[in-house]
């Protein structure tokens, strides 16, 4: 009777010793998980305080679109693909054939630069079926276009004032001799002008 109450006290703590290892587990899974739903949401956080983006043409440097028209990308090709475009961008009138892939023929149209005239990528206007999204944007290839970042400018002008001289008894002596000198100029001139005045005071009276 005695093992049997052992055996039943055993197996009661081997069912409590699993309960708590479960809980342990539930509570280690739930944590990792909220771990990486942080981790993911700080990371999201910095990418999202980049500034929009302007596109400009390599060449020349004018804007020829921004982030907020972004459609996508296409990474095989080396391109980005936007809805909008500014009026820099020229759009050829010749059409031509380009192989996508091996089992999908388009029909594009080159896009250029106003200024220099340089090709910054392609639209398409013909495309099979699989590739219909491409034809209601712009296409430019990643080589030939740059990007800033707007709100990415750090350089900025040092506040400085008028450097001011120290006031010492050498700088005081040197102001005080200027001061001297001007003194005496001034008089001189008026000396000279008063000598001038009486020299045709003279003229008048003779005349």
């Amino acid at each position: 009777m005695a093992s049997k109450r052992i055996s039943i006290k055993q197996q009661h703590m081997k069912v409590n010793t699993m309960k708590v290892n479960a809980t342990f587990e539930t509570s280690s899974i739930d944590s990792t998980a909220v771990e990486e739903k942080l981790f993911g949401q700080v990371e999201e956080d910095e990418d999202s305080d980049d500034g929009p983006v302007v596109f400009i043409c390599a060449k020349c440097k004018l804007p020829v679109g921004d982030s907020m028209s972004w459609d996508g990308s296409e990474d095989g090709q080396n391109q980005i693909r936007l809805k909008r475009v500014t009026d820099n961008v020229l759009v050829g009138k010749e059409n031509r054939l380009c192989e996508v892939s091996k089992s999908s023929l388009c029909l594009i149209l080159d896009v250029f630069c106003r200024g220099c005239h340089s090709v910054l990528g392609m639209v398409y206007a013909s495309t099979p079926k699989n590739l219909d999204h491409k034809r209601s944007a712009f296409c430019f290839n990643v080589a030939d276009i740059d990007s800033y970042v707007l709100g990415s400018a750090s350089q900025t002008l040092a506040a400085e004032g008028p450097k001011e001289q120290p006031v010492t008894l050498e700088y005081r002596g040197i102001v005080e001799q200027q001061l001297t000198e001007m003194k005496m100029l001034v008089l001189s001139m008026a000396q000279r002008l008063e000598e001038i005045e009486a020299g045709l005071q003279e003229g008048c009276d003779d005349v």
